[in-house]
């Protein structure tokens, strides 16, 4: 298996080199040069099987030549033994065809866990291999950072430091990423907004130099490593309600991208999804783009749904690549159209190609905090709002016919509500308790710095304080 740079600069390289490599040398993001293809047996043959025993079959697709079946499994049993639900990501119908898949069921209640608990020990197996130590840098809008730093805190072979829009973050986000104190983690609160954050890493990606000398590495899902686990649960909620002898639909909660690409690769291996229904808050730029055709930044606006909160969508990239036919120059001037004017548009036929398999709603915070009543109400069901939009989204899709009356509609439940208790207690009155292994988390030591969004001062951050 081998990874190729959506802009044509860099690749193709093996997984392990992926994997470490983070973001390509030219500023594109990897994608596999082939995707895996399964057969309508392949996929029956999974059916009933464990989802440690489908998370193998799948990723090891995605390491072939580098990482066996075997070692694949022993990866994955390991990185599932801690979560709390035997199913790992089961699923729950709460009526008219639409059924939640739960993803919080890991150590930091978010579904970032299923992917970087896994890119946890891939690390330490890459890295220990080769005698190496890594800087991993990453941004994060809440759950990402708290799901890293859970994963690689004590890690002998990696120092990592996340970085997080200060004040806009939950309270209960910033406390876990803020209390693993451990050497080698770095929680770091820099001034402005999500955005800030990730056009730093990403400009410190490009400074080759700093990035050799400090062997920096990305856990963002810029990382192609990190999208490779969260394919598996697509697959075992579809296999779940009749795939591969029936579609079935995705409704995604959506910021950067990520997890709904994971959903399109799946679609790409020949699982049959019909649909990927992309739901976005009030920062709507997806929304936009697939009413519109143009990608266009706007500024962010603070909401109730904070791990959305972005405008610029790393991930999109990769489906740009493939929207466009696996053009690198289109793909190259299109992104600097962006960078310099903050907006690129597509032709008709593009968008037209896109919306046979996207489509897109958005919900701002009064229509979340109803959705929220609604669906706890109807189904006793606490949705956390970031969950409530994908429910919203899945909803309407059904009700315009948009999505197929006999098709199931999956829609992608992302975080614990106790993870967002405010936005929880102003719709329902009700303030969602932490699960127990949590439940002293507001009381527990915390350990916090600070530092402009300026690449060169979050650089000067990282020399200061990387162990050696």
């Amino acid at each position: 298996m081998q990874y190729i740079s959506t802009r044509g600069g860099d690749g193709p390289l093996g997984f392990e080199d992926t994997l470490l490599s983070g973001l390509a040398r030219d500023g594109g993001l990897f994608v596999p040069q082939t995707y895996p293809q399964l057969s309508a047996d392949d996929w029956r043959a999974l059916k009933g099987k464990s989802y440690q025993e489908v998370a193998t079959a799948i990723m090891a697709r995605f390491t072939d030549g580098e990482i066996g079946t075997s070692e694949m499994a022993a990866m994955v049993e390991d990185t599932y033994k801690n979560f709390s639900h035997p199913d790992v990501a089961p699923l729950q119908d709460i009526g008219n065809g639409i059924h939640v898949c739960e993803l919080f069921h890991g150590p930091t209640i978010a579904f970032k866990d299923y992917a970087m608990q896994f890119l946890s020990r891939a690390f330490d197996r890459a890295l220990k291999a080769r005698g190496k130590r890594a800087v991993i840098l990453g941004a994060t809008s809440g759950d990402t950072g708290s799901a890293a730093l859970e994963a690689f805190q004590g890690r002998d072979f990696v120092d990592i430091f996340i970085l997080f829009p200060d004040g806009r973050v939950s309270p209960i986000q910033e406390r876990q990423m803020t209390s693993v104190v451990a050497d080698g983690a770095f929680a770091v609160a820099v001034e402005g907004d999500f955005d800030a954050c990730q056009d730093a890493v990403k400009a410190l990606f490009r400074d080759l130099d700093f990035r050799d000398r400090v062997g920096l590495s990305a856990i963002n899902s810029i990382n192609w490593a990190r999208l490779m686990p969260q394919i598996v649960y697509y697959v075992t909620s579809a296999l779940a309600l009749g795939a591969p002898d029936k579609p079935v639909a995705f409704s995604v909660p959506t910021g950067n991208f990520g997890n709904i690409f994971a959903g399109y690769v799946a679609k790409q291996m020949g699982l049959p999804i019909s649909t990927l229904i992309c739901a976005s808050n009030r920062n709507d730029i997806l929304t936009r783009f697939f009413e519109s055709g143009a990608m266009e930044r706007q500024s962010v606006e603070p909401s109730l749904s904070p791990s959305m909160d972005i405008q610029v969508s790393s991930n999109f990239e990769r489906l740009l690549f493939e929207m466009l036919g696996r053009d690198h120059g289109a793909v190259q001037r299109l992104m600097a159209a962006f960078a310099d004017t903050g907006r690129f548009d597509v032709a008709p036929e593009i968008l037209a190609s896109a919306r046979q398999l996207f489509q897109a709603w958005r919900l701002y915070d009064d229509g979340t905090l109803a959705e929220i009543v609604r669906v706890k109400t109807a189904t006793g069901m606490v949705l956390d709002p970031h969950s409530a939009v994908g429910v919203y989204a899945a909803h309407q899709a059904r009700d315009t016919s948009s999505v197929d009356a006999d098709t199931p509609i999956v829609a992608l439940a992302c975080a614990h509500p106790a993870k967002f208790p405010d936005a929880v207690e102003k719709a329902t009155g009700e303030r969602p308790a932490l699960p127990p292994h949590l439940s002293d988390l507001m009381e527990r030591e915390t350990r916090v710095h600070h530092t402009s969004s300026q690449p060169q001062d979050i650089a000067d951050f990282v020399d200061r304080m990387k162990r050696q």
